[in-house]
């Protein structure tokens, strides 16, 4: 009977039970779900379940122009989003924006022609796909591409426009839309207008976006049957205050990259969706001069499963400066809202949240967007609706319209947003703007990539960091332009120095992070894989071209060819050209070249030029075109030669100067050794890890 009665007692208390989840809804003990929660729950990839057909994805959304974009510094995103905005407030276009990592292609095939497809395409390198265009890169453009009906014109279906992002220093220029173009073409798809082509080498990425976008929307009207109408600000993005959270809630986001982040949990792998929080080993000055400042950093890795190769580069996530923070939200007046903890919902289903949320005003604009960048006049076009009076609302359209308006008064200065909208309004607050506008039409704050100057053979977990910290005087502004991440690392560095309350040129930074999680000087970093790297046999000769910070991939050459040397191998000729402006101020690295030597013996030789000690300015290229009948004969031998540094002038002359060396010294026209340099490169004989 005992066992009865306990049965009994166990059915009854499961009724009970039952009885109140049902009528309780789970209330008291259930997880409730974040309504205005996005996905960034995890690092990186696609949601469960997510198709990655691109068809379907348009039809369930009822999309009818999806542009694709191949980026790598987020520059083609940006301007794939705002070809999205504009297709839609212009011409009432259906439009979505897509990742070409996220989809297939092999059904590009069927995408019915009242559909078009936009392909926006940086060229990354001497040539090469971003990292997310790779696979559609080589599936495009492959001898026998497999797409899912078997047709003579495989592609006559397919309605698309192009536009290019490349660097005219590189011989490759543009090379991805090109080839990308010629694919498609070839395939027997349509395009509709030019293809574009912008040019980061000469300044003119932006206007020539702009000029190629205008006849392309009027192609694109002609050819799709579409009416313009007055373009209206239409928000992607929907924005909530969230009253029941404080910036002190544990689930709202400070600054975190992603939740493995805010739970403190963070794991590899770490990559460009997830930063590694590496701490600084150590920090110091390598130039003596005062109004100059060249950091040497230690980053050390060993506590993560980061790894790298001498030569590859290290990506550093910076913090945008604090005074530019309160200038932003002072003149948006938002200040005494920077801690207001906000939701940020997608109104429209394809559009992704860019950073996760719940978050704080002060916390977005700290960490997640681009708010010290030159600013577009298209984006002042956009906020002219919302100026705080009419002269403001001219002005700002006649910035947006006018190019060469918008030059004088804004471009050569290099104003960032705050700063125009504090120039235009008279100090104004521009209250109503809304804050989505922002996120929509600044870029999201992107890391910056360091060449490693340090072997992986001599330090594997500990990467070094030299960078010049950009503090630039610009004639008619009254305050210097200066760089975001350079300037965060002279912070970080004079903090780990004994600086009390380390402010470099009067800026502040939250160098200690997101709820003090960077304390103890640490820096989020990732690393990015490169192709400039020394020949696997040591005994071939090298000669490396860098001038200023342009050494410092060769700090870490010469450091592995010392270091392989003590281990018994032979080691082949390696010659530096370093340039700087006096041996006595700048001279990167001094002492440590000369224990190099003693290591390297007669097989490595560093030559200088010091630009201001002389009564003429002397620079690398002269100094290499004195060494010709040498730099010749080791050519000759399949010496290697690297050149790093600035791309627009130093680059290319070593390039000219090159092409001139082999003519004169084997007798032949330049023109032929013009292609004897150009083989070189293709053969990877001739490398370069240039920057504008």
């Amino acid at each position: 009977m005992a066992q009865l009665d306990t049965l009994d007692l166990l059915v009854l208390t499961v009724i009970l039970l039952g009885t109140a989840a049902y009528f309780t809804k789970g209330k008291f003990w259930g997880v409730t779900k974040d309504p205005y929660a996005n996905s960034f729950a995890h690092a990186n990839g696609l949601k469960a379940g997510k198709t990655r057909n691109i068809i379907e994805k348009m039809d369930e959304s009822g999309k009818n122009c999806v542009i694709f974009y191949g980026s790598q510094t987020g520059t083609a995103e940006d301007y794939a989003s705002r070809l999205a905005k504009e297709g839609k407030s212009r011409f009432g276009l259906d439009t979505m924006v897509a990742d070409l990592e996220d989809y297939d292609y092999a059904n590009l095939d069927v995408i019915p022609e009242n559909k078009v497809v936009m392909f926006v395409l940086a060229t990354y390198g001497e040539g090469e796909p971003t990292d997310n265009a790779v696979d559609f890169y080589e599936f495009i453009t492959a001898e026998d591409v497999s797409l899912s009906e078997s047709r003579d014109t495989p592609l006559d279906n397919l309605n698309y426009v192009a536009f290019g992002l490349g660097n005219n220093t590189y011989e490759h220029y543009n090379s991805m839309v090109r080839n990308v173009d010629k694919a498609l073409q070839t395939l027997g798809a349509h395009r509709i207008g030019a293809a574009g082509e912008g040019d980061d080498g000469a300044g003119t990425m932006e206007e020539d976006f702009l000029a190629w976008k205008d006849p392309m929307w009027a192609a694109l009207a002609k050819k799709m049957g579409l009416e313009e109408r007055e373009a209206q600000y239409e928000p992607i993005f929907g924005i909530v205050e969230r009253e029941g959270l404080t910036k002190d809630s544990p689930e709202v986001y400070l600054g975190e990259p992603n939740k493995m982040h805010l739970e403190g949990s963070a794991k590899g792998p770490f990559n460009a969706h997830n930063p590694y929080i590496a701490p600084i080993a150590e920090s110091r000055e390598l130039f003596s001069v005062k109004d100059r400042n060249c950091l040497h950093m230690e980053v050390d890795i060993s506590g993560s499963n980061l790894s790298y190769q001498t030569g590859d580069h290290i990506a550093i996530w910076p913090t945008n400066a604090g005074q530019e923070v309160d200038y932003l939200l002072d003149i948006l007046d938002l200040t005494e809202k920077r801690d207001t903890v906000i939701s940020i919902r997608a109104l429209e289903p394809t559009a992704k949240v860019p950073f996760p949320t719940p978050t704080t005003y002060d916390a977005i604009v700290r960490y997640h967007l681009e708010i010290c960048a030159p600013i577009s006049r298209q984006f002042l076009a956009t906020l002219a609706a919302f100026a705080p009076d009419e002269a403001s609302k001219a002005e700002m359209t006649k910035l947006g319209g006018d190019k060469d308006y918008f030059h004088d008064k804004i471009s050569k200065y290099d104003y960032n947003i705050a700063g125009v909208l504090r120039i235009v309004g008279g100090g104004q607050k521009w209250s109503n703007i809304p804050f989505s506008a922002f996120i929509e039409g600044l870029t999201k704050l992107q890391p910056r990539y360091y060449s490693i100057s340090s072997s992986s053979l001599v330090q594997p977990k500990k990467i070094s960091i030299t960078a010049i910290v950009e503090n630039q005087v610009i004639p008619g502004r009254t305050d210097p332009f200066q760089g975001v991440a350079t300037n965060y690392l002279l912070a970080l560095k004079e903090k780990q120095n004994g600086e009390p309350n380390p402010k470099p040129f009067g800026l502040t930074y939250d160098i200690c992070g997101p709820r003090n999680k960077y304390d103890g000087i640490h820096v989020p970093v990732h690393v990015r894989h490169s192709n400039f790297k020394l020949p696997s046999d040591p005994s071939k000769p090298i000669i490396m071209i860098g001038p200023g910070t342009g050494v410092a991939p060769f700090r870490g050459f010469v450091q592995e060819r010392a270091k392989q040397a003590e281990t018994g191998e032979t080691v082949g000729r390696t010659i530096l050209f370093f340039g700087c402006r006096k041996r006595g101020e700048d001279f990167m690295y001094e002492s440590e070249w000369e224990e190099r030597k003693q290591v390297l013996g007669d097989s490595f030789e560093m030559i200088t030029a010091f630009s201001r000690e002389g009564p003429k300015k002397v620079y690398v290229q002269h100094r290499l075109k004195e060494r010709a009948q040498e730099i010749n004969e080791l050519l000759e031998k399949k010496a290697y030669i690297y050149v790093c540094g600035d791309a627009a002038n130093m680059a290319r002359e070593v390039n000219t100067v090159l092409a001139q060396i082999i003519a004169e010294q084997r007798g032949i026209p330049e023109t032929k050794a013009e292609e004897i340099v150009k083989n070189m490169r293709s053969a990877n004989q001739y490398q370069e890890d240039v920057w504008s």
